[in-house]
C-alpha cells in the first residue's frame, strides 16, 4: 500500500484536498494573483504551465514520492497548492514544499494552519521521524515563514540545484523532529488564536 495516501485535511481557515486535473483551470486563476512565478528565487508554475505541473505532480504521486494537496480558502475558493514531497516510507519522513499561495490569502491565517494540518497529519496519522523544508537561501519571505513554524535551520546546501534563470541555487533546509512536534504545535495553535 501507497504511503502516505490522498487525504483531506478540513480546518476554520483552509481546507487541502487531494490535487485532481479538475482543479487546473482554478489553480491557473490562482496563480495570477500576485504572479509568483515572477520571482526569480521562486519555482512556482506560470498560469499556461499550470496543466504541466499538475501532471507532473500527479506522475510523482503515482511513483510514491509526492502526495500533492489543492488548498481552499475558508470560502471553498482555490487558493494554492502545498505537497508531502520526497516522501521516505521506509524512515518516515517527508518534506512540505513546493507550495504557493495567491497573494489574497498571503499574510493570513492560511498559511498558519495549513502547516498545523500538515504537520499534524505527519506526525501523529504518519508517524513521521522528522518533517523538513527547504526553499531557496535569498527567499527571505519563505525562510521567515518557516521560521516562525519553529523549524530548525539545518544547514545550507551550497550550489544545490540550477535555478530556471540558470543561477545556482544554495537551499536552506530546515525540519522539525517528532521530539519538537509537541512545543511546536502548542506554539502554531497560539499563533491562530492571537488576534491579528
Amino acid at each position: 500500500m501507497a504511503w502516505p495516501i490522498p487525504t483531506t485535511l478540513v480546518g476554520q481557515h483552509a481546507q487541502l484536498v487531494p490535487l485532481s486535473a479538475t482543479h487546473e483551470s482554478a489553480l491557473a486563476e490562482a496563480v495570477r494573483d500576485g504572479e509568483l512565478w515572477k520571482l526569480w528565487y521562486t519555482n512556482v508554475p506560470t498560469p499556461d504551465g499550470m496543466k504541466a505541473e499538475v501532471e507532473r505532480r500527479l506522475t510523482l504521486q503515482d511513483k510514491g514520492s509526492m502526495l500533492p494537496f489543492t488548498v481552499l480558502d475558508a470560502g471553498g475558493r482555490v487558493a494554492g497548492m502545498t505537497t508531502y514531497m520526497n516522501v521516505d516510507s521506509v524512515h518516515k519522513r517527508v518534506e512540505i514544499g513546493s507550495t504557493w499561495y495567491a497573494a489574497r490569502v498571503q499574510r493570513s491565517p492560511l498559511n498558519t494552519e495549513c502547516k498545523l494540518m500538515l504537520l499534524a497529519h505527519a506526525f501523529e496519522a504518519l508517524d513521521c521521524i522528522a518533517v523538513e523544508f527547504r526553499t531557496h537561501r535569498f527567499n527571505t519571505q519563505s525562510r521567515r515563514a518557516i521560521e516562525r513554524l519553529g523549524a530548525q535551520l539545518d544547514g545550507i546546501l551550497r550550489a544545490h540545484q540550477r535555478a530556471a534563470n540558470g543561477t545556482l541555487r544554495d537551499t536552506a533546509v530546515y525540519s522539525i523532529t517528532a521530539a519538537e512536534w509537541p512545543t511546536v504545535k502548542a506554539h502554531l495553535r497560539w499563533q491562530l488564536q492571537r488576534p491579528r
